[in-house]
């Protein structure tokens, strides 16, 4: 089984996602399949962006050959993680974090495959920890570590000299985790623990606690936190926002365009970070970014495997309609009904009744120049449509818009002899694409007659 090695940290050195590890993991890993485990800490409903770094490591672990598990903190998340926090965390309700586990347990299940003998394995330390009674655990576990051992640790250490200091709630954390580590090793023979480079104190209390218990001999693995090049925090949209990976928190439009905005200095890493493709592939779009930036050839790559990864094929290529309508020159006619539909969460809309043969006049279609109306004779008056659509406050305001020629249909700027415009050209859905200037857009829905 000695492929297993350079399979998984190999994998992981040249995407740059090995930040240290422990000595003998190598050859652990060449012994055969390991469990590894990574823990998720149920602080809100859904992961964020940010979460991707360690679901990709359990990715590449399971693609190696080893089986991952995925640890969610329903115990844990009862306390908070103080790793990265100058202040105490908000106690989450014992309701409010199951919400959250059932919520990230679903996230999860979309990267790894839990089929199979060696599928991964979903497990949530509420199982263990919460009907652990007090006594027990500081005899069992508490007598294996001494205060000044703790006090070493990155995230005690950063927080007593502070004034908000650290409580002996969130002081007691990385025994909590150091007790996951025990747990799943007996449990499910887990031997390797992964997590984010700030985590590297937790972890290895969890190493030591499994060697002097058990005996055995158990490994850590951390990945970088990641950064980008304008110095802005990861994870956050233009407007400072979290970018969820549920679809009711950030929508698969926003999620890719998140994505697609990527700087040109970041895409290189995002691409090998967050995506599974290979090497040549990878450096292909690395040149193409350098040669071409201004083709966004790697973002739109990029966008594309993470929103579909996360979000299904489907949606990533709606998302990838719409951007190019909203952010280039594709063809509105071209949207398909999948990207409609996502377009109408994304830009205001507006319902208006069908048209009927008397409301539009053949002496309005005379006086505004004669516009060929459909076979049935009725048509919708681009003044009303308009006003309905709020890009004017009123028929003069939209009338003078369209003299100057500031509004397009589908795509199709107007001008004052094209006041009206037939039913054929409807979109899919009965929809029009409205357009004030250039970035101004409205989905416009005709009803049924």
């Amino acid at each position: 089984m000695s492929q297993h090695s350079p399979a998984l940290l190999d994998e992981l050195a040249w995407r740059g996602l090995l930040y240290q590890h422990t000595d003998g993991l190598a050859e652990a890993l060449a012994r055969g399949p390991v469990s590894g485990y990574c823990g998720f800490d149920p602080t809100a409903a859904s992961l964020h962006v940010g979460s991707l770094v360690p679901v990709m490591a359990l990715v590449h672990l399971q693609r190696a050959g080893h089986r991952p598990v995925a640890l969610v903190g329903g115990g844990t998340g009862m306390i908070g993680d103080p790793s990265g926090k100058t202040a105490e965390r908000q106690l989450l309700t014992p309701d409010k974090v199951e919400e959250n586990v059932r919520g990230i347990a679903g996230q999860l299940e979309r990267f790894l495959d839990f089929s199979g003998r060696r599928g991964a394995l979903m497990r949530n330390n509420a199982d263990w920890l919460l009907d652990r009674g007090l006594i027990s655990f500081l005899r069992d576990v508490g007598k294996h570590f001494t205060v000044n051992y703790l006090l070493q640790k990155e995230a005690v250490q950063s927080r007593l000299g502070t004034e908000a200091g650290i409580s002996y709630t969130e002081f007691s954390y990385v025994l909590l985790q150091a007790y996951d580590f025990l747990e799943l090793f007996r449990r499910d023979g887990v031997t390797l623990q992964l997590g984010g480079s700030d985590q590297w104190g937790n972890i290895t209390a969890g190493t030591t606690l499994v060697r002097k218990v058990e005996g055995a001999e158990v490994h850590a693995l951390t990945l970088p936190l990641v950064t980008n090049a304008s110095g802005r925090k990861f994870g956050k949209s233009e407007a400072g926002q979290n970018v969820w990976l549920d679809p009711e928190l950030t929508s698969p439009y926003q999620f890719y365009q998140f994505w697609i905005n990527t700087d040109d200095r970041d895409v290189p890493t995002y691409l090998r970070y967050f995506t599974l493709l290979a090497r040549e592939d990878v450096e292909t779009l690395e040149r193409a970014a350098r040669d071409h930036p201004e083709r966004r050839e790697a973002q739109r790559a990029l966008a594309h495997d993470v929103t579909a990864r996360v979000h299904g094929e489907e949606a990533a290529r709606a998302a990838a309609e719409v951007s190019g309508l909203l952010f280039g020159k594709a063809d509105p006619s071209s949207l398909s009904p999948a990207a409609l539909e996502m377009l109408r969460a994304e830009v205001p809309f507006a319902e208006v009744p069908a048209p009927t043969l008397q409301e539009s006049s053949v002496e309005t279609a005379a006086i505004d120049g004669g516009t060929v109306r459909p076979p049935d004779g009725a048509a919708l008056d681009v003044v009303e449509l308009v006003v309905a659509a709020k890009l004017a406050p009123s028929r003069g305001a939209a009338k003078r818009l369209l003299e100057q020629g500031g509004v397009s249909v589908n795509g199709r700027r107007l001008s004052a002899a094209d006041r009206q415009v037939g039913l054929d050209v409807l979109l899919p859905g009965r929809h029009l694409l409205l357009r004030k200037g250039g970035r101004e857009y409205v989905l416009v829905h005709v009803g049924e007659r």
